[in-house]
């Protein structure tokens, strides 16, 4: 069973992750007086709460184990991010409790690689017209929620980012494999790109990549 008690001090601090390989290293600060830690692992941005958990889900880690596997190792596997949290521990009767530090000095965000998206245009035929039909097709890995892209539109060259022409909102998620956007109809001049709403946010977490 593990009590937990509210703690001020940062035992526990200058978390990192190096990539070895099919691997990944995960290495922080131990205070002299930390003998163990519990490590909680959860998909990245997952809502988190301490009292919501049961010890199945933590991993205690001893300082031995740190020191012989020199670090926290962990198999590259799959795609996306995680959040580890690394909680210090005190042992009393020669049980760990764990401490809840303050601030994020113990979180630590990890990638275990960018999910592809891959999209191309096809465009009708239109002889005699200024306009043509359009179909945007685009191949994702995983799910992909719809307000993560948004396709630009813009007359006589291609956009160079999201707010350098007219910007459209998909209107349902992509599924893993082809995804056929509903054809739209555009001047034979527009040229179309896909950005990220957020490239920041979502830069980190898929590649996008004309064919």
């Amino acid at each position: 069973m593990i009590n937990r008690e509210e703690t001020q001090e940062r035992l526990i601090k200058d978390v990192t992750c190096q990539y070895q390989g099919s691997e990944y290293v995960l290495n922080w600060y131990w205070a002299e007086n930390v003998p163990c830690v519990y490590v909680h692992k959860s998909p990245f941005d997952s809502p988190f709460d301490l009292t919501a958990i049961d010890e199945g889900q933590l991993k205690l880690y001893t300082r031995e184990e740190y020191k012989v596997h020199k670090g926290l190792r962990e198999k590259t596997e799959g795609i996306g991010r995680s959040t580890y949290r690394i909680f210090p521990c005190r042992l009393q009767n020669g049980k760990p409790v764990l401490l809840i530090p303050s601030g994020e000095a113990h979180i630590i965000h990890v990638s275990t690689g960018k999910a592809k998206i891959i999209y191309s245009f096809k465009r009708g035929r239109s002889w005699f017209s200024s306009y043509q039909s359009l179909q945007i097709r685009i191949f994702s890995e995983i799910p992909i929620p719809k307000d993560v892209l948004c396709y630009v539109k813009k007359e006589g060259s291609p956009p160079t980012h999201k707010d350098d022409g007219t910007r459209y909102a998909f209107i349902r998620d992509l599924e893993p494999g082809v995804n056929l956007m509903p054809e739209i109809e555009v001047k034979k001049k527009d040229v179309i790109r896909l950005f990220f709403t957020d490239g920041k946010k979502y830069g980190e977490l898929y590649e996008l990549i004309p064919e």
